[in-house]
């Protein structure tokens, strides 16, 4: 299971996050990210049929979308941490770095580390 993933927040998010299976907590960053993504309704804001039209379109501005180098000095790094605290400090570090991450992301690892306890 992820935490986040390239395609997280509307194709906005620099790291995919994961558990590893082999223990700790995995970090990929990306070197690149596309530009001008048409953002997907928000959950339960719009019709089931409205919500697939705006996917589709959304897949579909994909395959020609113009991508830009994000230039920070993590591009293309890979991590693991081997805990939730230091894969916490680890993605907090990477948003101060300018890496976009879903607010939600360190909210649940946050969460993780309670429930932990």
């Amino acid at each position: 299971m992820s935490y986040c993933r390239w395609s997280s927040d509307n194709w906005k998010c620099d790291l995919y996050c994961y558990a590893h299976v082999d223990g700790g907590y995995m970090t990929h960053v990306a070197g690149c990210r596309h530009k001008n993504v048409p953002e997907l309704p928000a959950y339960g804001s719009a019709s089931n049929s409205e919500y697939w039209e705006a996917y589709k379109k959304q897949m579909e501005f994909l395959d020609t979308a113009e991508i830009e180098d994000i230039g920070l000095e993590y591009d293309g790094s890979s991590f693991n941490d081997p805990d939730l605290e230091s894969f916490l400090g680890r993605v907090l570090l990477l948003k101060k770095e300018g890496y976009h991450v879903p607010d939600y992301v360190i909210e649940r690892i946050k969460e993780e580390m309670e429930d932990e306890k």
